[in-house]
């Protein structure tokens, strides 16, 4: 009999029957990787889950030549189900932290499991809809971090007197080709940091050395 102990412990086969789980264990293979192996990038097709059993694992989204972590898993973890449903594409990267063991189960496993206990199915669905929402958040923060420059410089440009007056939050917003609400929420940023003060149809710089800096952010 195989050893499924440690599948047990994960919370998405959790009170799954032993039957299910010795088959999950039985078809799914191991994988021992070194720091810095790629599991997959964006747009990848892939028809795996992953099961981190050992070391630490990150995933990230890569822009220009930086990389934005989403989150970094630690055991028991799973990860790389959005390979395992619909088109199969990753929207992330996922790399190994440090010295890792990983479970890999194949999407064909997955599925079979799924006629074996369809309550895991409702698990995989809050998992996946918990990790695209703390995604989008994590996506937004980038977003608004890359408005700070362009509004800076626009303030900057339209003050006379350490004023920007008679332009609305819209106004800014269309000459940046940008949502209102976007700039609402980069102007309060500001606003909350100390360098600009914000009244009716009027912007009043506090702090313009400390804007200025903002523009190279």
């Amino acid at each position: 009999m195989l050893d499924v102990s440690f599948l047990s412990g994960i919370d998405l086969f959790k009170h799954l029957p032993d039957s299910c789980l010795e088959a999950l264990a039985k078809n799914s293979r191991i994988l021992d990787c070194s720091a810095g192996y790629l599991f997959f990038r964006p747009e990848q097709t892939g028809r795996v889950l992953f099961v981190l059993e050992k070391g630490s694992v990150r995933t990230f989204r890569t822009y220009v030549d930086r990389k934005l972590t989403i989150t970094v898993l630690q055991p028991p973890a799973i990860f790389g189900e959005m390979g395992c449903f619909g088109e199969g594409k990753y929207h992330s990267s996922a790399e190994a932290v440090e010295a890792s063991r990983v479970r890999m189960i194949s999407r064909d496993s997955l599925q079979a499991l799924l006629e074996c206990a369809p309550q895991v199915a409702h698990k995989l669905i809050d998992l996946m809809s918990e990790r695209w929402v703390h995604f989008l958040h994590k996506m937004e923060t980038v977003a608004r971090k890359g408005l700070i420059p362009r509004l800076a410089i626009l303030l900057l440009e339209k003050a006379e007197n350490g004023v920007v007056a008679g332009m609305t939050h819209k106004d800014l917003a269309d000459h940046l080709g940008l949502h209102r609400e976007s700039v609402t929420a980069t102007l309060g940023e500001l606003r909350r940091a100390g360098i600009i003060t914000i009244e009716r149809k009027k912007i009043r710089i506090l702090q313009r050395e400390r804007l200025q800096h903002a523009t190279q952010e």
